[in-house]
C-alpha cells in the first residue's frame, strides 16, 4: 500500500491525539480499526555490560514521526553498524508510534463534486501510526565501545536522512565526567 500524502502534511502535532483503542470494550473506541505498524522490532545487537559509551539520536524540535519512517531509520542504521562492527554493540529504539493518523479523502477531477460530500462528516479514515515526539527526546540509543565512535555517528547521519526534521546526535561515556 503506498502512501497517501507526504510527511510534510502530518509531521507537525498540532491537533489532538487520537490513540484510544480497547481491545475489551469495542464500543467505547474512538478508532474502529488500527493501522498496522510497520515498526516491530525495537531492540538489535549484542547486550553487553562491557560496553564503555552510549551514543542517543535526539530531536531538536517538537515532531511526530510515522511508523514506516521510524522503520527505515532503524533499518538503514543496523544494517550499517551490522556490516562494520558486528556483535560489538546495542541497538534500541526509544519512541514507540501510537498516535492514529487520519485522512479525510476527497475524489478530484471531473464529476468530482457529484461523488464526494464534501467536509461533512469529515473526522477521516485511519491510514497509519505516528510516534509524537518532543523537542530533545531520544529516538535511538546505541551502547557500543568508545573506538566506534565514528561509525555510530555515521549511522546516526544515514538514519536521520530517513526522517523528517532536525537531529542532534549526543556522546555519553559512563564512568567519565565529559561528553561531547
Amino acid at each position: 500500500m503506498a502512501r497517501l500524502r507526504p510527511a510534510r502534511t502530518c509531521r507537525t502535532p498540532n491537533s489532538q491525539a487520537w490513540s484510544r483503542y480497547s481491545l475489551k470494550n469495542q464500543k467505547k473506541n474512538y478508532v474502529r480499526a488500527l493501522p498496522r505498524r510497520s515498526i516491530l522490532i525495537f531492540d538489535m545487537g549484542a547486550k553487553s555490560d562491557a560496553y564503555d559509551m552510549e551514543a542517543t539520536l535526539t530531536t531538536r524540535d517538537k515532531i511526530q514521526i510515522r511508523s514506516n519512517s521510524l522503520e527505515s531509520a532503524r533499518q538503514a542504521a543496523n544494517r550499517y553498524l551490522e556490516v562494520t562492527i558486528p556483535g560489538q554493540y546495542f541497538f534500541k529504539v526509544l519512541v514507540y508510534p501510537h498516535n492514529v493518523i487520519r485522512e479525510h479523502k476527497m475524489a478530484t477531477g471531473a464529476g468530482a463534486d457529484r461523488l464526494s460530500r464534501g467536509m461533512s462528516q469529515s473526522f477521516g479514515r485511519p491510514t497509519s501510526v505516528a510516534a509524537r515526539v518532543n523537542a530533545r527526546q531520544p529516538i535511538f540509543t546505541i551502547n557500543t565501545f568508545s573506538k566506534n565512535k565514528d561509525v555510530v555517528r555515521e549511522a546516526y547521519r544515514r538514519a536521520a536522512t530517513k526522517l523528517s526534521g532536525l537531529y542532534k546526535v549526543s556522546l555519553k561515556y559512563p564512568g567519565a565526567a565529559n561528553a561531547e
